[in-house]
């Protein structure tokens, strides 16, 4: 099946970022269904012109390319291979577009699967948080077969900038897993300098004007210092869903037999965040665990 810009995109999964990501669909003048478990996160969009389907079934039997973008790989189980799920309605020859940082391994299930159906499967999970689904600039790895990424490489592009075939199916959530092991350390940095910076009496801003363009540069430094420094926790990337990658990082190294040690100490600093009830924070927020934001009353 050829796209075009008659070709229908159904949207599971409008989220913080799954909500930019599907308005620019709308923006480019796609038809676009969508879906979620909390109907009233799609308001927003249905009021730009999507259209809400009742149950995934429904979405899937009508559409031409399926993009997915929800919270854990138990999701995606349940969406994709379960009864009543994608893979039980979805036409022949439609993409499938799974966008969620999930496990290797189950990308392969539903490549496999799908493949047996007629079908087109991608893991395609994306970098650059909340800002990255608004400017369309995210970060896409995927893995799936070239002949079929050349086709779906045009929607892909309206929603991200830099968009890489990495190889065969799984081989997109391996690499995220490879972002998600460099973030994990980096934000440790990033927080412990901020509160140093504070604890020495210096101005966070102004220290951050020095260290952002050197050798310590990082979007880390860049885009969440900066929400550190005033007070702003609120999510561009959840703390729980960070716990979820790291400890699906943590299993494919140890598949491997790889030593991440700095992983480790991340989710151990994670995991205490989410233990005082901020499992709903941005990463960011372990800024106020190295900082001793807490009451220990």
């Amino acid at each position: 099946m050829m796209l075009n810009n008659n070709s229908v995109i159904g949207f599971i999964g409008t989220g913080v970022m799954g909500k930019s990501m599907a308005n620019h669909l709308l923006e480019a003048g796609y038809k676009v269904l969508v879906y979620n478990r909390t109907p009233s996160r799609t308001k927003e969009l249905v009021a730009r012109g999507a259209i809400l389907k009742d149950t995934i079934a429904d979405l899937s039997i009508e559409s031409d390319v399926i993009i997915t973008m929800v919270g854990y790989p138990r999701d995606v189980e349940q969406i994709y291979l379960e009864e009543q799920g994608i893979l039980d309605h979805a036409k022949e020859g439609t993409y499938l577009i799974d966008m969620t940082t999930s496990s290797p391994i189950l990308a392969q299930k539903i490549f496999e699967e799908a493949q047996n159906k007629g079908l087109h499967a991608f893991d395609a999970p994306v970098s650059g948080g909340d800002i990255g689904a608004k400017e369309a600039n995210l970060t896409i790895m995927v893995g799936g077969e070239e002949k079929d990424f050349k086709i779906v490489y045009p929607i892909l592009k309206l929603m991200g900038t830099n968009i890489v075939l990495q190889g065969k199916a799984g081989a997109g959530q391996h690499t995220k897993m490879c972002n998600q092991i460099a973030i994990a350390s980096n934000m440790i940095g990033v927080c412990e300098a901020m509160v140093y910076a504070e604890e020495a009496g210096l101005n966070p801003e102004t220290v951050l004007k020095s260290i952002e363009t050197g050798a310590a540069g990082s979007w880390s430094l860049s885009n969440l210092a900066p929400r550190m420094i005033n007070g702003d926790f609120k999510p561009g990337f959840y703390i729980k869903h960070f716990i979820k990658d790291m400890k699906i990082a943590l299993e494919s190294a140890k598949e491997m037999d790889l030593e991440t040690p700095g992983l480790k100490l991340a989710k151990s600093l994670y995991e205490e965040l989410e233990n005082k009830g901020e499992e709903n924070s941005g990463t960011q927020a372990l800024y106020k665990l190295l900082g001793k934001k807490f009451s220990e009353a």
